[in-house]
């Protein structure tokens, strides 16, 4: 079981970062149930070290949220996909569900990984980014034809399994569907984006 000294730490770290809740206020860790402790733990001692984003929600149903953060830490942290590319991806996914949050946290990484930014600006104008290298632009295909016709060509599907192998594809998948989860999470919590002047904001949609 988690110690209840350490899940008070991790949620100072989401307190210090993010206003206090609308729908699903932090949790305290004397209002935490054993289960909820126990997937606390968990997250914080993996490569999060974090309850920012979706997990202070998802910790009303502590069986789905470990679940939920176990296939977060594959898809973000040993997915077949090269860093960079997953992160194009979920700026894709972020722009597709408006999810403020998800944009704010992501850009930032995406950057560190070394993304363009004005790939990640086109994205978030919702528009096909300029200058893509080859395999961006099949990542970008693959997840705006999924989210856009609820499925890929046969060209595109053929690009991604020649670069990345039927794993990529899979993993690219399951990226769709796991930020695309994070993401209605985060807009039906509310979520807010820190107050940072330099905090990266997801324009609006014209």
């Amino acid at each position: 079981m988690h110690h209840p000294l350490a899940a008070a730490a991790a949620l100072m770290l989401v307190a210090g970062s993010v206003r206090a809740q609308q729908r699903f206020p932090a949790l305290t860790p004397d209002q935490m149930t054993p289960a909820q402790q126990e997937v606390v733990g968990h997250i914080t001692s993996g490569p999060r070290h974090s309850l920012a984003g979706p997990f202070n929600a998802w910790l009303r149903s502590p069986d789905l949220a470990d679940r939920l953060q176990r296939v977060g830490e594959y898809i973000r942290f040993k997915s077949s996909i090269p860093h960079v590319l997953n992160e194009l991806a979920i700026l894709v996914t972020a722009r597709q569900w408006d999810a403020e949050f998800e944009w704010y946290a992501h850009y930032k990484i995406a950057m560190q990984a070394g993304l363009s930014p004005a790939i990640a600006d086109a994205i978030g104008a919702g528009r096909r980014p300029e200058g893509m290298s080859a395999d961006e632009a099949m990542v970008y295909d693959f997840c705006t034809e999924l989210y856009a016709h609820k499925t890929v060509t046969d060209a595109t599907f053929s690009a991604v399994k020649a670069r990345f192998g039927d794993q990529g594809a899979v993993d690219l998948i399951g990226l769709t569907g796991y930020y695309t989860t994070v993401s209605m999470t985060l807009n039906v919590a509310g979520v807010p984006v820190p107050d940072e002047a330099d905090a990266p904001r997801l324009p609006a949609r014209k």
